[in-house]
């Protein structure tokens, strides 16, 4: 086992150089950089001429490297993350990336954890319910949500959650705290505050993991039910629970485990655009202003440690997996 793990770690390192220099060339695809807002800014907001702004504009390029060729800059933000940890210098935030992106990254991992542990707790549940009532009122409702669940997109939801909890309900349905608690030291008010916010997020990002979740449960103990040995304990006069819980759910959930090294990559970037709609301090509306104004070393950064998260969980999965079944080897 250990020189599995040693063994997919190696091969994990190919797979994020290869990711970073897609991550590197798509984020500098559109026209122009950061340095071209700054110009357009200068003009309408500064009251320089325009030859004067694309010469300060020119200036700040040479000083940040952007002037470089584009493989140079890439091979400079490279060596800077693996030899120093500096991802590089946030142009819109005037500080380093690091620190722009561990300050938002609290809420993100926060929000994203608990979307996911939600998710996957209740979608088993409701995916067990379903496969043992198969065809029931239950099963029917809950196979109706779940493809409601993975056919509306996270942001009309947001939008409908807003909608309902502000007009209809009279409660505010944006950000993490109410207006008297966003500057408050923290305490129990402020943290019963933040139940009453945080809930929001979780339920839009989650709706969709926990019916993805239902989905993949209830098909996979469907046909475990009706495999041999499944039969055969029954002959042997087991209970349906021992059946069921002992026998038929531990090898039904092999592919929901192998999805877990998936799913946190896809919950942050569920929770990045609720948390756009919502107002929500986390990386989410940090990414779509990187994107809107072109700042590079943000957007590109944040991206690749996207996909950290996602070998790394990779990786995580698979051991588990190991873990749980011993039929499975990989040596």
């Amino acid at each position: 086992m250990s020189r599995y793990v040693i063994q997919r770690l190696l091969m994990s390192i190919p797979v994020l150089i290869i990711i970073s220099i897609v991550v590197f060339i798509v984020i500098q695809l559109p026209p122009g950089d950061y340095m071209s807002t700054v110009q357009a800014q200068l003009q309408s907001l500064g009251g320089l001429t325009e030859d004067e702004a694309v010469k300060v504009a020119e200036q700040l390029r040479h000083t940040y490297g952007l002037d470089k060729p584009l493989y140079i800059q890439y091979f400079v933000w490279i060596k800077n993350i693996l030899t120093k940890g500096d991802f590089g210098f946030s142009f819109q935030y005037r500080k380093p990336v690091a620190d722009v992106i561990w300050e938002r990254m609290g809420w993100t991992i926060l929000i994203a954890s608990l979307c996911h542990l939600v998710s996957t707790l209740v979608g088993i549940v409701i995916g067990i319910y379903s496969a043992t009532h198969q065809y029931s009122i239950g099963d029917n409702v809950a196979t109706f949500l779940a493809f409601v669940g993975l056919s509306v997109p996270g942001f009309f939801l947001a939008l409908i959650a807003m909608y309902i909890l502000a007009v209809k309900v009279g409660v505010e349905a944006g950000g993490l705290f109410s207006q008297r608690y966003i500057l408050a030291p923290w305490g129990w008010g402020k943290f019963l505050d933040l139940l009453s916010h945080i809930w929001i997020p979780i339920v839009i990002v989650g709706f969709a993991g926990t019916a993805r979740n239902m989905r993949v449960m209830r098909g996979n103990l469907l046909d475990v039910l009706n495999l041999p040995y499944v039969l055969t304990a029954r002959s042997k006069g087991l209970k349906e629970r021992e059946v069921i819980f002992k026998h038929a759910v531990p090898n039904a959930l092999h592919p929901l485990i192998m999805y877990q090294g998936m799913v946190l990559p896809f919950m942050i970037q569920g929770e990045l655009i609720a948390s756009t709609v919502l107002n929500i301090p986390t990386a989410g509306p940090m990414f779509l202003n990187a994107i809107n104004t072109q700042d590079m070393y943000l957007a590109g950064s944040f991206l690749l440690l996207l996909a950290v998260v996602l070998v790394v969980g990779n990786l995580l999965a698979d051991i588990v997996l190991a873990w749980i079944d011993p039929r499975i080897r990989y040596d």
